[in-house]
């Protein structure tokens, strides 16, 4: 388990760096085994690869936060305009993840405060949380975000529902 003062050392910066890349590209993955087992078909997750993580963690750098504590890459949030037309003016957190090690010890917090500060420019701010996802759904609901309602489907080897929730300044 990571103490207090070893999580207080952790710090929140742009990913910039090739190194920071491949980190961003193994905490998605490992965040996905981590995070999904149980929630989305075991089949599709075992169909992700760590390489394919890393590919898209290098050919979208832009609006990229991580979580370093030290030189290893902990965890990282993507953010930037909302993608979808419902909701003009919209800000929108695309991911947030931290490896599980790292989890209760604020870097997640810290993540989504940095991301809100850079998307200051809009008064509201969506994501979209897997339903059942009790634990990311608390943790949103701490940061102030709430459900609008709207719902969609996505396949992840089998249908899975994700559920938006809205955060308002």
């Amino acid at each position: 388990m990571v103490n207090e003062a070893f999580a207080m050392a952790v710090t929140i910066k742009p990913m910039e760096t090739p190194a920071e890349m491949e980190g961003r590209g193994y905490v998605h993955w490992k965040a996905w085994q981590e995070t999904y087992t149980g929630l989305i078909d075991q089949s599709y997750l075992d169909s992700l690869s760590l390489e394919k993580q890393i590919g898209i963690a290098r050919q979208h750098p832009e609006n990229t936060l991580v979580a370093k504590d030290g030189d290893r890459v902990v965890g990282f949030v993507v953010y930037g305009p909302y993608r979808w037309e419902d909701l003009p003016s919209t800000g929108e957190v695309m991911a947030i993840y931290i490896l599980k090690v790292y989890y209760g010890q604020k870097v997640g917090y810290a993540l989504m405060h940095t991301a809100l500060k850079a998307l200051s420019g809009y008064g509201r701010v969506a994501l979209w949380v897997l339903k059942g996802n009790e634990r990311a759904i608390r943790f949103y609901e701490k940061c102030g975000f709430r459900f609008d309602g709207a719902e969609k489907t996505d396949t992840m080897g089998r249908p899975v529902t994700e559920l938006r929730m809205i955060w308002e300044r």
